[in-house]
């Protein structure tokens, strides 16, 4: 196959014939020449608004390619190259206990769909709630504000990734293609087929919670098996190898093999670790607000148009590193969204932000988020924990319990805020109004000002008055590190960790590679169960 890249198509004319007209002018050869066409990449240009194209990359059958590469002086145009994702089982020792799989969110489900493939017969152990119940669990959360603390939007079947955007993109090198891998699953779990090519692909929160039980099915059809409610309260080891783990402060299941893919929000179980003395270590993470919208000014800015079918909700991503020397970034962009109360403990708050597939509230959302190491918080490696739990108390005090908002304005002027402007805010969640200053120690709120207003010299309009701030995202990324090593396996034997909650990954797209490489470490040690084991 031939695979040849920027093709520009403008948005008007975006239809597989007019792709054909454009393949048949760059190679110079007969329309009905082309066969098999396949879409491998699809992005937008914008830098010409209002002109805007789609570039293409895709893969072709034509006769006489050999020719056309032989004379190709066109860099764009290249033999395709092999791309195939290949799971090879090498292990040779014998299992005699189920490996088991702490978390059922990206990473622990694609761990356990490998495993469970190739015959290993996992046991995948959930905290929370399976998707179905969840979702109602945290939706009388959002309603009446009563947080059930083991099944929310934290945890549960999904991981926290279930109630997000879905974004699918990873800016991981990915040589083994394992990316590629993953969106061929969801795919085959219920996911728009556009996911394996849109430069931005996501999902959406509501495709997701079915994708996930598709996921699960398939999972338990190929000899996994879930225990739901289900939490860790122990792990015993002996001789430096995993023997067995405490469930439910009463049960004790056997294993040779634990793979941790906990959540970047399980602080019992960081604690478990740490007084367990597995090798943990804490890392840098970052703290901030989330800021929202109105979705046709950001339209504005980046299309040169309010709305376009075809383009969709636009979205941003912003740097900015403040004279204090932090660096400042947008996280988790929602175009079209929610602000979302995502609270996993009695008397805190945090906050994310969440997109359906179509993304069509009035509303963006992105969290503004400061960078803090342990130069700020403490060596410890409980320290990170502690820190983030400071600013998620004081969230939930100044709020009542509450989402904090205030105006951008108000913010500013370090006044607390009693009126909202034109804004219209939309959350899933109940707020109040109120002075987020007092959350944030001064060199936080210093940078978040100076950034807000840098940004509104790439998005006119970003540091109006009357946009709208929220408090405190604070679950941005995991406060330690469970340490492995190159085969993705702690000092401690038979110990894998695993996903984001381990400090390994950083969305959906990257935790689910993770566990996909956890299965492959595993497999190249341990040979299957026989049929019928």
């Amino acid at each position: 196959m031939i695979r040849i890249r920027q093709i520009k198509i403008p948005i008007d004319k975006d239809n597989i014939d007019n792709i054909k007209k454009e393949i048949s002018k760059i190679l110079k050869i007969n329309i009905k020449d082309i066969n098999n066409l396949t879409i491998n990449k699809k992005s937008i240009d914008a830098r010409y608004k209002p002109d805007i194209y789609f570039i293409y990359e895709v893969d072709i059958n034509i006769n006489n390619e050999d020719y056309i590469l032989k004379h190709n002086k066109n860099s764009n145009i290249l033999e395709t190259p092999n791309e195939q994702y290949k799971f090879n089982v090498t292990g040779t020792n014998t299992l005699t206990k189920r490996p088991v799989i702490i978390g059922a969110g990206p990473s622990g489900l694609f761990c356990a769909y490998m495993l469970s493939k190739y015959g290993y017969k996992p046991i995948i152990i959930e905290r929370g709630e399976k998707i179905e119940d969840r979702v109602n669990t945290v939706e009388s959360f959002w309603n009446n504000n009563k947080l059930n603390t083991e099944s929310n939007v934290q945890f549960g079947e999904g991981g926290a990734g279930t109630f997000s955007d879905g974004k699918l993109v990873t800016q991981i090198k990915d040589k083994e293609h394992r990316g590629s891998l993953v969106m061929d699953i969801f795919v085959e779990c219920g996911a728009p087929k556009e996911i394996k090519y849109l430069n931005k692909a996501h999902i959406g929160t509501d495709l997701l919670r079915s994708i996930i039980i598709n996921l699960r099915d398939k999972i338990i059809n190929m000899g996994g098996e879930f225990l739901y409610n289900t939490k860790l309260t122990n792990i015993n080891i002996n001789n430096n190898k995993i023997e067995s783990i405490e469930l439910n402060n009463e049960l004790i299941l056997e294993t040779d093999i634990l793979v941790l893919a906990i959540g970047h929000s399980a602080r019992d179980t960081f604690e478990l670790l740490y007084n367990k003395n597995i090798p943990i270590e804490p890392k840098p993470f970052a703290v901030g607000i989330r800021i929202q919208h109105p979705q046709n000014l950001i339209n504005k800015n980046q299309y040169g148009i309010e709305y376009n079918e075809k383009l969709g909700s636009a979205d941003y991503k912003l740097t900015h590193k403040s004279t204090n020397g932090r660096g400042v970034y947008t996280f988790c962009m929602c175009p079209g969204g929610y602000v979302v109360n995502s609270s996993s403990e009695q008397n805190k708050l945090c906050i994310n932000g969440m997109s359906n597939h179509k993304r069509d509230t009035d509303n963006a959302n992105s969290a503004i988020i400061v960078t803090v190491s342990p130069d700020d918080y403490g060596n410890n490696p409980l320290d990170g924990i502690k820190f983030q739990r400071d600013l998620e108390e004081k969230a939930y005090n100044i709020g009542k319990g509450l989402i904090p908002t205030q105006t951008y304005k108000d913010y500013k002027n370090n006044i607390e805020s009693t009126n909202l402007g034109t804004i219209k805010p939309i959350f899933k969640g109940s707020y109040t109004l109120t002075n987020l200053n007092n959350i944030f120690p001064d060199y936080i709120n210093e940078s978040l000002k100076e950034t807000i207003e840098a940004f509104d010299k790439k998005i006119k309009g970003y540091a109006n008055d009357d946009v709208l701030l929220s408090a405190v995202e604070s679950r941005t990324s995991s406060p330690i590190r469970i340490i492995r090593d190159d085969n993705c396996e702690s000092s401690i034997k038979g110990l894998y960790p695993c996903g984001e909650g381990a400090g390994y990954a950083g969305g959906i797209t990257s935790a689910s590679i993770d566990g996909i490489k956890i299965a492959e470490s595993i497999s190249s040690i341990y040979k299957p169960f026989n049929k019928g084991e």
